[in-house]
């Protein structure tokens, strides 16, 4: 099978595996050029209330398939760049289930996401010292804003690998797992995101990413949504919720 994306939508999840086995999941140019439409039909599709990014069978993504840098790195760098800032826009909440080693771009790909489980084997690593790359300003502020300066001072000066402990002691990853649990706990939880409101996981996205300019937009979307109340009418009722706004419309 050719390097590519694979997807599918599972009870309301959307799954994305980078499948690239040959070269431990590295992303090829084609691959980056294809996830901001690959995410774009997903963000339209009403049944998806979840994304899930991982990679194929043991290792998540060891970073940029090098010999697509061979041409143009600049255009490789744009690419990587067009890709990873499309998963953080993705409008719902999204997941990156880590195996392996998440390297170079395969830490940038974590990183745009919202959040990140690890197998207790993982490890992390980004590198662009070891080839003279400059790091994007977007790709370091965003690392910067998960693990603080220090941690990405180390990790960018050095291109040193750190353990799945050590990132998540410094907030690179949300939860560190057996490998036997990490599918399990990866199902179960984004079951727990998809059956939560709509409404208020994507003002929280903004809101956590930084605007500023958009409270009396989310305002007027609580008032006109119906989930506050929907949601303390179940609470009373003790039954489940059924939220109804979306962000497809």
């Amino acid at each position: 099978m050719e390097p590519q994306l694979l997807h599918d939508v599972t009870d309301s999840v959307a799954t994305v595996v980078i499948h690239h086995p040959a070269k431990r999941n590295a992303m090829t140019a084609a691959m980056w050029a294809a996830l901001p439409p690959l995410l774009s039909t997903l963000a339209d599709d009403p049944k998806v209330r979840a994304l899930v990014l991982t990679g194929e069978g043991g290792t998540f993504c060891a970073g940029a398939d090098i010999s697509t840098l061979r041409g143009s790195p600049a255009e490789a760098q744009e690419l990587a760049v067009r890709a990873e800032e499309a998963l953080a826009a993705f409008p719902r909440p999204t997941l990156a289930v880590i195996r392996g080693h998440c390297v170079g771009g395969g830490s940038q790909l974590a990183a745009a996401c919202d959040l990140r489980f690890a197998e207790s084997g993982a490890l992390f690593g980004v590198t662009p010292a070891k080839l003279g790359i400059v790091y994007p300003s977007s790709s370091t502020r965003r690392l910067v804003s998960l693990v603080g300066p220090g941690t990405a001072k180390y990790l960018l000066f050095s291109g040193e690998l750190i353990d799945a402990e050590r990132a998540l002691r410094t907030g690179l990853v949300d939860e560190v797992l057996p490998g036997d649990e990490l599918a399990g706990r990866a199902a179960e939880f984004t079951r727990v995101l998809a059956s939560r409101s709509q409404l208020t996981q994507a003002a929280a996205k903004e809101f956590a990413n930084g605007r500023t300019d958009r409270d009396a937009y989310w305002a007027e979307q609580a008032r006109g949504s119906g989930d506050t109340a929907e949601g303390v009418a179940a609470f009373l009722e003790r039954r489940q919720p059924r939220f109804s706004w979306t962000t497809s419309g």
